[in-house]
């Protein structure tokens, strides 16, 4: 029993040591690169910020969430689609609701 804990012990101790390894290998890397030398750009993840996802915004005829950069907006409300849109412009308001 004694050498199962030992074993576990050793594992998860190697796993610690070999993400602090890891870490300082990055943060050499990082400081070597912005030491003067010209760095390659390897596109939008390679500037160390993270990307942002695109927000949801739900459609205000079916409650459907879209990506805001795909939302029709129309007369201040957004939808999922120009039919939702459409469908909604069409909708009575006011005492024509009744």
């Amino acid at each position: 029993m004694r050498q199962l804990l030992l074993l576990i012990f050793v594992f998860f101790a190697s796993q610690w040591l070999f993400k602090k390894l890891k870490r300082a290998q990055a943060a050499a890397g990082n400081a070597h690169a912005g030491a003067g030398t010209a760095r390659t750009s390897r596109g939008p993840a390679a500037s160390g910020a993270p990307q942002l996802p695109d927000p949801l915004v739900r459609c205000a005829e079916c409650g459907v969430h879209t990506p805001s950069s795909e939302a029709i907006i129309a007369a201040g409300h957004r939808f999922c689609s120009v039919d939702h849109a459409q469908r909604h412009a069409a909708r009575p308001t006011g005492r024509d609701a009744r």
